[in-house]
């Protein structure tokens, strides 16, 4: 049997109760094909980079399934006709990572930001510029301004 990791996003307005029923229903379509649903991990209510059907956010759910191919496009058959469900995204996978997924795992807080100064800009900020009036020259560099159309026509304020 092949592995797969599957990921489904869930309308923002389900309860985590209901989330998880979401979660039981596909993986009973799963073991009725006979294939077993190994890790399951609930990220949380997210944002989303774009509204999909009126949606700012939604709950995403991973699961590791080990499973046979009709197993898969069964469970993303009803997938598709629900409501409740945005998106979701199958992948077949070599084999099944071990430990929380990247998404899980916590942030190194220690303010290392690697080659970034202490405000977050790269190389330091200012200090590889040198002085202001050194970078790009005076306005008179340029030459003269050209009058504005509405100031040409006599329109000026």
């Amino acid at each position: 049997m092949a592995l797969y990791e599957h990921v489904f996003l869930a309308r923002q307005d389900l309860s985590a109760q209901q989330v998880d029923a979401l979660v039981e229903q596909y993986k009973g379509v799963i073991e009725a094909h006979e294939g077993s649903v190994g890790r399951i991990e609930n990220w949380g209510l997210k944002s989303l980079t774009y509204r999909i059907n009126k949606n700012r956010k939604a709950y995403y759910t991973l699961m590791d399934i080990t499973a046979p191919a009709a197993a898969i496009q069964e469970m993303e058959r009803q997938m598709g006709l629900s409501e409740d469900v945005l998106r979701f995204m199958t992948i077949k996978v070599e084999a099944h990572e071990e430990g929380p997924s990247a998404m899980m795992q916590k942030r190194d807080d220690r303010g290392d930001r690697g080659d970034r100064g202490p405000r977050g800009d790269r190389f330091g900020g200012d200090r590889d510029r040198g002085p202001r009036s050194d970078r790009g020259g005076d306005r008179d560099d340029r030459g003269p301004r050209r009058p504005r159309e509405n100031q040409a026509e006599g329109a000026g304020a």
